[in-house]
């Protein structure tokens, strides 16, 4: 198996995994979200989030240095993030589609996925990947004190 290439989490991945998670957040939220958000987004969040996903979660990247991961839920592709250094090789796309396509074989015709209005580099990519901005809608977020809510922009693509 290739690094390129989707696979389980291993437990060796998920403190590196909480890591590049909580420094990608911060670079493409913190300046963009609620100050209460930004202060229950800490490196335990991350990782109690990473290990409820379950088989949901898939990565690409050796065992222990993971480059990026997609997680789904339901009909949502619900997290999608590459580390810095894996920007720009493909990573993302791969990871993109894998989460698509575990969406369809789940038997979900219409995918969804949430995004932080003023993060304009991933409502870019998701574009490029086929995905149509639906329009702004009050989004339910996971954290370690309940649900929070946010506005978010929506995007939704007819999966095959």
């Amino acid at each position: 198996m290739t690094d390129n290439l989707p696979r389980p989490a291993q437990e060796a991945d998920f403190e590196p995994l909480a890591r590049l998670w909580q420094e990608g957040w911060i670079e493409a939220h913190e300046e963009h979200v609620p100050p209460a958000l930004t202060r229950l987004r800490t490196r335990e969040d991350f990782l109690r989030r990473l290990y409820e996903f379950g088989d949901r979660l898939r990565i690409c990247g050796p065992v222990g240095a993971p480059l990026g991961f997609c997680a789904i839920a339901g009909d949502q592709l619900d997290q999608l993030f590459v580390a810095p250094a894996a920007r720009s090789t493909g990573i993302a796309a791969t990871l993109l589609s894998d989460g698509e396509a575990r969406l369809a074989q789940s038997g979900v015709r219409r995918a969804l996925l949430d995004c932080v209005i003023a993060n304009t580099r991933a409502r870019r990519f998701y574009s490029r990947c086929g995905w149509k901005e639906r329009g702004i809608e009050t989004a339910v977020l996971d954290t370690s004190q309940g649900p929070f809510e946010m506005d978010c922009v929506v995007f939704e693509k007819i999966l095959r």
